[in-house]
């Protein structure tokens, strides 16, 4: 085999496992989604807390390519609309937190093939199997918690208000 078909073959089967690893990643979350551990725990995970790491990293470019690309109907609980109600955001949270972990865990379901494929000496396959992982499982989950935080902000500035008008009355 020639170098660029040793490469699609590499490609094509992590393409594969990133998909198989959504599954895993959904399952895992269900079954994670009725603990104490994952409402106490997981459901206010930050990988990265600073927006300028974000940035550096390029979620803003990201965001763009899934807004503007297919990508953006595979979750359509996740498009919101122009104006939306508090209790509705609160909503979209837990939606967004399910996406969220989804792909953590289809992350580290991955992280275990690209070990294996290392532990044999495979560095090239492991190198395109952890490009595949980053992009298809580690950047969503990176913007999912960028739009939380957010949400956590916009929802800490409505109880605020609330607070205010309730010790004015």
């Amino acid at each position: 085999m020639t170098t660029p078909q040793i490469l699609i073959k590499y490609f094509t089967f992590s393409l594969s496992i990133a998909s198989i690893s959504w599954i895993v990643g959904m399952i895992i979350t269900a079954v994670l989604s009725k603990t104490d551990f994952y409402k106490q725990r997981l459901s206010g995970l930050y990988l990265v807390k600073d927006d300028n790491i974000n940035k550096m990293l390029g979620l803003e470019a990201f965001r763009w390519i899934i807004m503007h690309s297919f990508f953006k109907y595979f979750n359509p609980k996740l498009s919101i609309p122009k104006r939306i109600l508090k209790s509705e955001l609160e909503e979209y949270r837990l939606e967004m937190t399910k996406a969220e972990l989804n792909h953590i865990f289809a992350f580290l379901f991955m992280g275990i093939f690209i070990l294996v494929k290392v532990y044999h000496g495979l560095y090239l396959f492991a190198s395109v199997m952890l490009l595949v992982n980053v992009l298809m499982n580690l950047y969503p989950s990176l913007l999912q918690q960028k739009n939380k935080r957010r949400i956590d902000r916009y929802l800490n500035v409505l109880h605020q208000r609330t607070l205010q008008k309730v010790g004015s009355s």
